[in-house]
């Protein structure tokens, strides 16, 4: 059944599908960052513009744009251990430390029903990290007390390893392609990817032009990735992630809106932040807290005016998220373009800018 005001049902799941060849799913990032190519979109009537180089973007941005990118940094979440008694492995991913608690963290669970409350998994050859299990709670997920020696990232950055998406088969040789240039914060379980086309010159280039830049925190974590599995996108619930904003880019944003300048979120948890912020105080605020915004078709965006996004999954919420920001016709027909014009698609694939003028 159609929604009002649409020709086509936006809570059904199989509205937001597409086909996608299996040799499109990009495997590794492009040789040089801002050499991925770029598919530039009108926002109203989605018409259609390649660039052979996302350094192109250059052209469409203009003096007095503020571009929004999240600093968070992706760390190596993902833990593979053991129970000692049966020597069943089990693999962690962490997703974020608990509020007010040291060292708990919720974590999707591999093999998760052998996992109960004080179970016990070992890391490492003599044993370095230890976490038992506090709770058991849906889908997989644990919240663990971790037990170690030293400096937690530390030991992480030595037992762990990068948590890349599941479609990549083979692991990185260099983990810094895996971040963005402006990677700051720790905390993410996968890397806000549309962020992966910018490099340090690029960004000087733009600031002389008059574009400013403008950090924001979102830690990426389930919320971000997890596949919606309900055939009613309003019953899929969003898993929250942390975000921070600074009074300084607070200011900014709303000295921009005051003059009518725009505003261009790179990657959907800009984007997520940015409008969970202004839904919540209806202006830009320093602020921390905890987001489960889901944006589909419907949604009124008041924060950002243009996107630079990344090609996403079929039946994800960043699909729905970018369908809401422009067309979901729109935005299916862009992915129809890429796929017959051989994009890259994913994490590591090619950029849209979704602009409005």
């Amino acid at each position: 059944m159609n929604t009002p005001g649409f020709d086509y049902d936006i809570y059904s799941l199989s509205s937001y599908d597409y086909d996608l060849p299996e040799e499109l799913i990009a495997q590794s990032p492009a040789e040089k960052r801002d050499h991925s190519r770029l598919l530039v979109m009108d926002r109203e009537t989605g018409a259609l513009t390649d660039e052979p180089y996302f350094y192109e973007i250059e052209k469409y941005l203009k003096p007095g744009d503020v571009l929004v990118r999240n600093n968070t940094k992706v760390i190596p979440a993902r833990l593979l251990g053991e129970k000692k008694e049966t020597h069943a492995h089990v693999e962690l991913l962490l997703l974020h430390e608990k509020k007010d608690q040291k060292d708990v963290w919720e974590c999707l669970v591999g093999n998760a029903h052998v996992v109960k409350v004080g179970t016990k998994v070992y890391f490492g050859h003599n044993d370095e990290l230890v976490a038992t299990c506090l709770e058991v709670k849906d889908e997989g997920i644990r919240i663990f007390k971790f037990d170690y020696q030293g400096i937690f990232l530390e030991v992480l950055d030595s037992l762990g390893k990068m948590p890349l998406p599941p479609y990549i088969k083979k692991q990185l040789g260099d983990n810094s392609r895996y971040q963005t240039v402006y990677a700051k914060v720790e905390g993410s379980a996968a890397a806000p990817t549309a962020g992966f086309h910018f490099t340090q010159d690029l960004f000087e280039r733009l600031k002389k032009k008059g574009v400013t830049v403008l950090d924001v925190t979102l830690h990426v974590g389930l919320g971000t990735f997890r596949p919606v599995k309900t055939d009613n996108i309003k019953e899929h619930v969003m898993h929250s992630e942390y975000y921070h904003m600074s009074k300084e880019t607070a200011d900014a944003l709303n000295q921009a809106k005051a003059e009518k300048r725009r505003i261009i979120a790179i990657g959907t948890t800009s984007t997520r932040t940015l409008e969970s912020v202004m839904q919540k105080y209806g202006k830009f605020q320093e602020c921390s807290g905890d987001t489960k915004l889901f944006i589909y078709p419907g949604f009124q965006y008041k924060a950002i005016d243009c996107l630079i996004t990344n090609f996403h999954l079929p039946k994800s919420t960043l699909v729905m998220l970018v369908s809401a920001f422009s067309t979901r016709d729109n935005v299916l027909n862009a992915y129809k373009h890429a796929v017959e014009n051989k994009y890259r698609f994913f994490s590591f694939g090619d950029a849209m800018f979704i602009k409005k003028d």
